[in-house]
């Protein structure tokens, strides 16, 4: 089974993210971030005009995926999952891990954690796509992530399956909130020695936020950063048995 993790970056790069989803027909699941749905005249400062449907334009431009929306801001602006229509699902849902319901601070709202779980090869398996917390100050530890990190760890713990952990967690490798979560789990960028996840569109220095973590039980086939730009964050690729 494979799966991808992008941040869209609001589908800012939108024919050629479209692109990306429709040559990529061997992925099993893709875990998305920063995805609008039916926006119009609720987002004025969404990143460009083709934000306001992505969503819909992910779904057209993958007709063989179900696609579950689970909105972080409002009702508009979340995470997504596409997963195959051949494959079922047991569950599918959110719990939030930050909460921040001001309309007036738009980028520090809110967060959740959306999940599935599914059976794969008799294992029950948990996926979950994280966008995290964003404060326009770096990736470093404050008393908001640190709690952001506790909650996801609960959430985790509290199932006996085998665990995927995957987003843009807008943090650094060395931080406190990583290492909360990275009790019990492989953190798959660091055992790789991946020096970046971010493409040609991000001129910051620091260039680390998006992370997969996997439990003990799964057993990794493959792992990579993929070359494609299709946002400022790099696509992330597992293979699990």
């Amino acid at each position: 089974m494979k799966i991808i993790s992008l941040n869209t970056w609001a589908g800012r790069i939108h024919q050629p993210l479209m692109d990306f989803f429709k040559k990529n027909k061997d992925i099993d699941i893709f875990c998305l971030q920063e995805i609008y749905h039916e926006a119009e005249g609720k987002e004025p400062d969404a990143r460009s005009e083709d934000a306001h449907n992505l969503f819909i334009d992910i779904k057209n431009a993958l007709p063989l995926y179900e696609g579950y929306f689970r909105p972080a801001f409002e009702d508009f602006y979340g995470q997504a999952i596409f997963i195959r229509k051949n494959i079922t699902i047991e569950e599918e849902g959110d719990v939030f891990i930050f909460e921040n319901n001001n309309p007036e601070q738009r980028g520090i709202h809110s967060r959740n954690l959306q999940y599935i779980r599914l059976n794969i090869s008799g294992k029950p398996t948990l996926i979950a796509n994280v966008h995290g917390l964003w404060n326009g100050q770096g990736k470093t530890d404050t008393p908001d992530r640190l709690e952001q990190s506790r909650k996801i760890s609960e959430f985790l713990n509290k199932s006996s399956d085998q665990k995927i952990l995957c987003g843009d967690f807008n943090l650094s490798p060395d931080t406190e909130s990583l290492a909360i979560v990275e009790k019990g789990m492989r953190n798959l960028v660091k055992e790789h020695g991946i020096t970046s996840t971010r493409t040609s569109f991000y001129d910051k220095e620091n260039k680390f936020a998006d992370y997969i973590l996997v439990s003990s039980e799964v057993i990794v086939k493959d792992f990579r950063v993929l070359p494609d730009e299709v946002s400022d964050h790099s696509p992330l690729l597992i293979e699990i048995e």
